[in-house]
């Protein structure tokens, strides 16, 4: 098969899938008898990207495979074509977010030790529902709490290949700087007792997926997670313990 022909099947293939996909699902969409090679698959999208260099679109590279997505210098003009209002998202949550992320595997109590406040059932509830974050494993000690890790959709959505491609965070203060390089939306600072007042304040922007009660409901979505972890493939991100950060 000729690169030309590989080259415009693999842009039809990512436009038409709208999903990322890596390069043994692109490569099993072509007739076995004229599949190209892995490296002619990604010669193809090395090609392609050059040649929107002055376009608006990109193949971008995920934790899941490669998508075909509009250049951010694009992305603000085109709001028009998303109606939908945007999910707003507290600060208390991005935290917890960035600890997990940076810290993993890490518990809740461990998050809630380095914050100075509690975290509010609603943060955890989203965040695994999101499917940003994952129970990993249990600590070995007393109630085998749940440790928390990030997944492959987080990266996806956050634009990350992998962890390593996480910028460098010295501490919480640096929010600003984290919330530019991936490109967060604007969110409230907490107040001095904590972040749980926005929390709830940013959930009624958000579909409650489960009424706010007391611990007991809140281990019951912890199991569900639990379960449906053990359900998933082998093939699932394998995370990796962060060192402290930087000082």
């Amino acid at each position: 098969m000729e690169a030309t022909e590989i080259k415009h099947f693999i842009e039809a293939a990512l436009l038409a899938a709208g999903r990322p996909l890596n390069i043994d699902q692109l490569k099993g969409l072509f007739d076995q008898r004229m599949a190209p090679e892995k490296a002619e698959i990604r010669k193809a999208i090395e090609t392609l990207n050059i040649e929107y260099e002055d376009r608006g679109i990109v193949i971008s590279e995920v934790a899941s495979g490669f998508r075909m997505q509009v250049k951010a210098a694009m992305a603000d003009r085109l709001q028009k074509l998303w109606e939908e209002r945007p999910p707003r998202y507290s600060r208390a949550l991005f935290e917890t977010l960035a600890l997990i992320a940076y810290r993993q595997p890490i518990t809740r109590g461990d998050i809630e030790d380095i914050r100075g406040v509690s975290v509010s059932s609603n943060i955890v509830r989203q965040l695994l529902e999101r499917d940003w974050v994952r129970v990993v494993g249990h600590r070995d000690v007393p109630g085998r709490p749940a440790m928390f890790g990030t997944t492959k959709g987080f990266l996806d959505y956050f634009g990350l290949k992998k962890l390593d491609d996480l910028p460098p965070l010295a501490d919480l203060s640096d929010w600003e700087s984290l919330r530019v390089q991936l490109n967060l939306p604007d969110v409230e600072d907490p107040s001095e007792n904590g972040a749980d007042a926005i929390a709830d304040a940013a959930a009624q922007d958000l579909p409650v997926l489960y009424p706010q009660n007391d611990d007991a409901e809140e281990s019951a979505a912890e199991s569900a997670a639990e379960e449906q972890l053990t359900e998933e493939s082998e093939e699932e991100l394998v995370v990796n313990k962060w060192p402290d950060p930087i000082v």
